[in-house]
């Protein structure tokens, strides 16, 4: 749309999707002279709580950062030093090509590796990555779901057949479990907000103070990893009590007596006292939320880097099922998916090849859009080559050196790779470890459709609104072009994006014309609730299945079991005497994500340093001052950073900011955490929490 002149420049108004993170909310950007001077979130409902995202007003200096890469680069030496040099795209293509085709004849094209990140999405650019590697005839391609979603959806997926979503506007009472929507879900957040003046009851269940915990109805401030065992005591509560929806679970469900029987002992009297809380607030919060109906559960990241995560969310979803929540108006809805054609050629790799990640082939297998999410092995498969060697790396929209657990253990894998090529728009603190770089677009920039906008109830197209930068491209066009490089054109012939997006779309009927023509979304069809009453639950057995049969198929507890000392599963538990806290990894900032952005001074002005948050008690114990700095130690390395008094967080335990890694390697929360133990379905490591020690930064000035 355009507006007309301001002085000489032609004014425009265009509306796509903001992903500079994941919630992908709808934006309307101001362009003067093509350029990107502004952008907001569209106006919504009169009376919508007005959320404010530090990083959309920042989207011009995001865009036009001085640091951007802007071309292809190579790494060269000069008298054995490394230095970057520009090339052509050709060129660059042209080496990654034969470098790659080198590696499958030496070694197997199981030799190549791709990790994928958000920054592209997980929506149709995850395929078009998986669509390349399955040509090439390697299954070692990566997302990160086993530190993040996925970890949590593989239990939805295996209890009920898919990933429940808050019905909030229509809800009498909101379980907000493990998440911040404040923080990372600007629309869910508002949604509670007009709930709770509707007359919603509120339950928080998290570690520390959050802006929900400041409102909720019950808070429970559990220990950290605690929640498998809260999620056990509140159903057993609930069948105690016969608060469970009896007839939902006479019709609809499998195994009840095996559970009956599991969580006898998990009275709140025998679990209150190993995840710090009392057992009245056991009791509370589950009468409160199994007979305040309708009821909605959402739970968040808080719950996914954990060693337990898999069980843990088992509890959680069969809490769920026993409310009698579950796909009702109010409750729970299992939405249906887009029904997409699927383009990931997955059977032309061939089945003698095993990937990195045989070991989880529970999770690997879960969910055919996803792919693969053991991202937890990787490090583990390049250090130790086993099954085998993995010499070349590609590494797309991801920050490894920074963002994954025992930051030292991972840049001794990334020493050793071979060949080894990053995607992003900017040169991160994994960059150095490269030998070429090329430049990717932001979402400004770039056609896609996320996997946010693939829902059936509302498709919404991520719309380019400007040229792109310099020399960069977008991820779709990296990909596309290599593969014509490799020779994989007749498996890759799409010319642009909306080729690629239409020829996908097309058993829905959709288009990337409509779609731009209504930039608020198409309809695939309408909610519905209840469709298990016609159709059944998409499991085996066509019911939720409270015991799994395909968990004990594979070797996994079919209900979920937490052994003894369960509650202590956590890093460095062993030498706790020495290392007396438990270090949580910090909340997500509204200026940052992950470890994005820090490189923007507009957003460094708002939010400068990271914190060490403490309790005030521990800090008077250990002698310190409010913002003094200090050095917080593991067993895997130590970082420095002040202290901040808040009573958000339980004495004994700190919260420390995270993704600061970037910006400074002394803040890089991922020196203190480790990886040499995983939840044994998923691969998920214990980097949320972990044993520390605080002491006063002698060097400090």
């Amino acid at each position: 749309m355009q507006d007309g002149c301001k002085g000489t420049a032609i004014v425009e108004r265009r509306k796509t999707i903001c992903h500079l993170c994941s919630a992908s909310r709808p934006i309307e950007v101001v362009l003067e002279d093509g350029k990107l001077v502004s952008a907001h979130t569209q106006p919504g409902a009169p009376g919508e709580y007005r959320y404010f995202c530090p990083k959309l007003k920042a989207a011009s200096d995001i865009l036009y950062s001085p640091d951007r890469l802007k071309s292809p680069l190579v790494k060269d030496t000069h008298r054995g030093r490394p230095y970057w040099r520009e090339i052509s795209w050709e060129a660059a293509l042209e080496r990654m090509a034969e470098t790659l085709n080198a590696v499958r004849a030496r070694h197997g094209a199981e030799a190549l590796c791709w990790i994928t990140g958000n920054v592209p999405d997980y929506g149709m650019p995850w395929d078009y990555a998986n669509r390349f590697m399955s040509v090439f005839g390697s299954p070692n391609i990566f997302g990160n779901g086993s530190l993040c979603h996925a970890a949590r959806e593989i239990a939805h997926v295996f209890t009920y057949g898919g990933m429940t979503a808050p019905d909030y506007a229509h809800s009498r009472c909101i379980v907000v479990w493990g998440k911040n929507e404040a923080d990372t879900n600007p629309a869910g957040y508002n949604r509670i907000l007009s709930a709770r003046k509707n007359g919603a009851k509120l339950i928080v269940i998290d570690t520390v103070k959050t802006k929900l915990a400041s409102m909720a109805d019950l808070w429970l401030q559990i220990k950290p990893g605690g929640d498998g065992l809260l999620a056990m005591a509140m159903i057993q509560v609930l069948i105690d009590e016969a608060l469970y929806d009896r007839d939902f679970i006479r019709h609809w469900t499998v195994g009840f007596e095996r559970l009956e029987r599991e969580v006898a002992h998990h009275t709140p009297e025998n679990v209150a006292p190993l995840i710090w809380l009392k057992p009245e607030d056991i009791r509370r919060a589950a009468r409160l939320y199994a007979q305040t109906r309708p009821a909605s559960l959402i739970d968040g990241n808080g719950l996914d880097m954990y060693l337990s995560v898999a069980q843990t969310m088992r509890a959680i979803c069969i809490l769920r099922a026993l409310s009698g929540n579950l796909d009702q108006r109010g409750g729970d809805l299992i939405p249906t998916s887009l029904p997409v054609r699927d383009i990931k050629l997955k059977d032309r790799i061939p089945k003698d090849i095993q990937p990195i990640s045989h070991a989880y082939p529970f999770f690997r297998q879960y969910h055919k859009a996803r792919g693969d999410q053991t991202l937890g092995c990787v490090v583990d498969a390049i250090l130790e080559e086993k099954p085998y060697p993995v010499k070349a790396l590609v590494v797309q929209g991801m920050n490894p050196a920074v963002s994954l657990p025992n930051a030292n253990r991972v840049r001794d894998a990334l020493e050793k790779i071979d060949f080894m090529v990053v995607i992003d728009p900017l040169k991160t603190r994994t960059a150095p470890f490269a030998d070429l770089l090329l430049p990717a677009t932001t979402p400004f920039e770039t056609t896609q459709l996320n996997l946010r906008g693939m829902s059936p109830y509302c498709v919404m197209l991520q719309n380019q609104v400007v040229e792109w930068v310099g020399n960069a491209w977008p991820d779709w066009k990296i990909i596309f072009e290599l593969a014509k490089a490799m020779g994989f054109k007749e498996e890759f012939p799409w010319i642009t994006v909306e080729e690629a997006i239409d020829h996908q779309l097309e058993p829905t009927g959709i288009t990337v014309n409509q779609l731009r023509a209504h930039p608020e979304g198409l309809a695939y069809e309408t909610v519905r609730y209840e469709k298990y009453k016609e159709e059944g639950f998409q499991t085996p057995s066509g019911k939720v299945e409270l015991v799994s049969e395909r968990y004990e198929e594979h070797g996994y507890a079919s209900l979920p079991r937490f052994e003894p000392g369960a509650e202590n599963r956590i890093s460095f538990f062993e030498m706790r005497k020495a290392y007396p806290f438990i270090g949580i990894s910090g909340a997500r900032s509204r200026c940052y994500v992950h470890s994005q952005f820090r490189h923007v001074p507009s957003l460094l002005h708002r939010e400068p340093e990271p914190f060490v948050d403490m309790h005030p008690e521990d800090v008077e114990e250990l002698g310190l001052c409010d913002r003094e700095k200090v050095r917080v130690e593991s067993p895997n390395g130590w970082i420095r950073m002040k202290a901040r008094i808040w009573n958000g967080v339980r004495r004994g335990t700190v919260r420390i900011a995270w993704g600061w890694g970037e910006w400074n390697p002394e803040w890089s929360i991922n020196n203190l955490t480790d990886d040499s133990e995983h939840d044994p379905v998923i691969s998920t490591t214990s980097n949320r929490s972990f044993y520390c020690r605080i002491v006063r930064d002698e060097g400090a000035s």
